[in-house]
């Protein structure tokens, strides 16, 4: 892995899109909030597109939650083994997601993203290329998510809100 790119190392943020316009919210510049506090920030589950939080921990991995079908939470981290963070712990414990810590790590000692990696395929980035982009292992939690972020469209609004 390079070095850390400039930037917040830690920060929590609410996407939604309203047509082709996106909307990027700086819920915190630290990733220490509770779970629903993060769960609250998602807003009505009826609402389509469905809006998403973004939660970058350090730059060690990220969150995404958002609403799917029936009002249920869809979850993904970018780093199902990283339980001794609290909110990457609460998020694996309240989502169910597994963990698989006996060969959970390649030679670079990278872990293993956990969760709904369909999280954004309605949005056209199908779990395949999230997963690529998710075990790059050059990349730290922030540049996955600025990936992302390119890659459906919000870079620019992602930038704006947490350099903000």
């Amino acid at each position: 892995m390079s070095e850390p790119p400039a930037g917040p190392a830690s920060f929590a943020v609410r996407v939604s899109r309203a047509g082709a316009r996106w909307r990027v919210e700086l819920l915190a510049e630290d990733a220490g909030d509770e779970l629903p506090v993060l769960e609250r920030a998602l807003g009505d589950p009826g609402t389509w597109p469905p809006p998403f939080v973004v939660v970058v921990d350090s730059r060690l991995y990220f969150v995404i939650l958002r609403h799917g079908p029936g009002g249920m939470v869809r979850a993904l981290i970018s780093d199902a083994t990283m339980l001794e963070w609290v909110l990457a712990a609460e998020v694996v414990e309240r989502y169910g997601i597994g963990v698989d810590t006996d060969g959970a790590f390649d030679d670079d000692e990278s872990g293993w993203p956990g969760g709904d990696l369909d999280v954004f395929a309605d949005d056209g980035l199908p779990a395949e290329e999230l997963r690529t982009i998710v075990t790059a292992d050059d990349l730290w939690a922030d540049e996955m998510v600025q990936r992302i972020a390119a890659r459906l469209g919000f870079a620019d609004e992602l930038a704006a809100a947490v350099t903000a």
